[in-house]
């Protein structure tokens, strides 16, 4: 899209809102009539830039005053696809696709914090995000305050006068934990903080953010959304619930007139906009150049429309898988919510009636060492850092995607020496779960050699 007001590429409502997740995932945002070839999926538009009709169509475009698009690094039309099929997908008001999931979590929480903002943040949070809190995300000014989304009051406890956004994963990567989202949003906006959920794990067939109280959805759409391991993307999805105009004060650069761009950001909610997207897509995609390419926007398209089917599979396997490890020799724990004792089992019954996704881990009792002869000797499983592939893929936390977090930080998100994290995909499940067996095998007997030499 290019810098417009409210949005051929998904700065307001796009597509059918249709209920059935396999029926959006196909259909919401295409229109094969509307196409001079009638092609059933969405081309792939590769052009950089596109002509106008006239000087002063392109200048209207660049004073957001008028829909279309102008540069491909601002939007382009098959990405715009993907941002309405998003958008009905999670009942939201708007979407903008980026190069990856990171792009996604960093321009969501510059555009609510930056500069010199404070962020609430869950401790059970995917690495990669909390070394950007960490790090990257200090150096705009923006403090954060980390707390445990399963203690209320210490997540209440968080909440200051600066605090700009919150964020939190509707399922844990790696753990698979469950939130109370109702109850998390009911305390972030008693202090007028919008609530920003990764919902890479669950994805829109499983849960929605937005019906549980959420501002805004972030997506590694490079998971399940695209589900091949084909791609790398990323999603922002505006619900609706958030408007910067109930407290302006707080966000000076939605809610005053932007002297770069001569707008008002926040006038385009008046318009069935997004303000919030509006203002990221201009400012943050732009200036930094997150954007996503035509043909990437279209794999994640594909994706999509077997999304609802593969959720339901590795949904199922994933809990059979866990079941079946829970208290095997050598494992001493497994972290799924099915597990007998977790204390989010009920919000697994009430909030995720359709499963909790593909993702768990379990510990060994031998540690490190134990955890990397059991990856060695799997044969079916794939070690790789990815999740939501076709492929079932095995890492291990501690020593790649949490290794560069304190003891403490992995401490508080599940991750342990002997934690071995697990993205379930579509092969036959006996053949993974006899892969698994042989390989605690291996794990238990390396470990049991270790000892008696010892």
């Amino acid at each position: 899209m290019s810098t417009t007001a409210t949005g051929a590429a998904g700065e307001s409502t796009a597509g059918s809102r249709a209920s059935a997740t396999s029926t959006a995932g196909i259909h919401a945002g295409w229109d094969a009539g509307a196409d001079g070839h009638r092609a059933l999926t969405p081309p792939i538009h590769t052009a950089s830039a596109y002509a106008q009709t006239s000087h002063g169509a392109l200048k209207q475009l660049f004073q957001r005053r008028a829909d279309g698009f102008a540069y491909s690094r601002s939007g382009n039309p098959t990405t715009a696809v993907l941002e309405q099929r998003i958008t009905a997908l999670e009942h939201g008001i708007g979407a903008i696709a980026v190069a990856s999931g990171q792009a996604a979590t960093t321009i969501a929480l510059c555009a609510l914090a930056a500069p010199g903002g404070h962020v609430v943040a869950s401790s059970r949070l995917y690495g990669g995000t909390t070394e950007f809190l960490d790090d990257t995300l200090a150096d705009f000014g923006v403090t954060c305050t980390v707390a445990d989304p399963w203690d209320l009051e210490a997540w209440e406890a968080a909440f200051t006068d600066r605090t700009r956004a919150a964020i939190v994963e509707s399922i844990a990567n790696p753990g698979a934990q469950l939130l109370d989202l109702d109850a998390l949003t009911t305390i972030a906006h008693a202090h007028d903080v919008p609530v920003v959920v990764d919902s890479t794990l669950a994805s829109p067939a499983l849960y929605r953010p937005g019906d549980h109280g959420a501002d805004v959805v972030v997506h590694s759409a490079t998971k399940y959304l695209c589900g091949h391991g084909t791609t790398i993307a990323g999603l922002i999805v505006d619900t609706g619930r958030f408007d910067p105009r109930r407290c302006p004060e707080r966000w000076p650069r939605l809610t005053t007139p932007n002297r770069r761009f001569g707008v008002t950001f926040a006038d385009e909610y008046a318009r069935g906009g997004s303000g919030l997207l509006g203002y990221a897509r201009a400012k943050y995609v732009t200036d930094l150049g997150t954007t996503l390419s035509a043909s990437s926007a279209q794999q994640i398209l594909v994706g999509i429309e077997t999304l609802d089917l593969r959720m339901r599979k590795v949904s199922a396997d994933a809990a059979a898988l866990a079941s079946h490890l829970h208290g095997l020799e050598g494992v001493a724990r497994v972290e799924h919510p099915t597990i007998p004792g977790r204390p989010d089992a009920p919000l697994a019954d009430r909030d995720f009636p359709r499963g909790t996704s593909g993702v768990f881990s379990l510990e060994l009792t031998g540690g490190e060492d134990a955890a990397a002869v059991f990856c060695d000797a799997l044969s079916l499983w794939t070690i790789a850092v990815n999740l939501g592939d076709a492929r079932s893929l095995v890492c291990h936390p501690s020593s790649t995607t949490h290794s560069h977090l304190t003891d403490a930080q992995r401490e508080a998100c599940g991750v342990r020496p002997g934690t071995v994290r697990l993205s379930v995909g579509l092969e036959d499940l006996e053949e993974l779960r006899a892969d698994l067996d042989q390989a605690l095998a291996a794990a238990s007997a390396s470990i049991g050699a270790v000892t008696a030499a010892a």
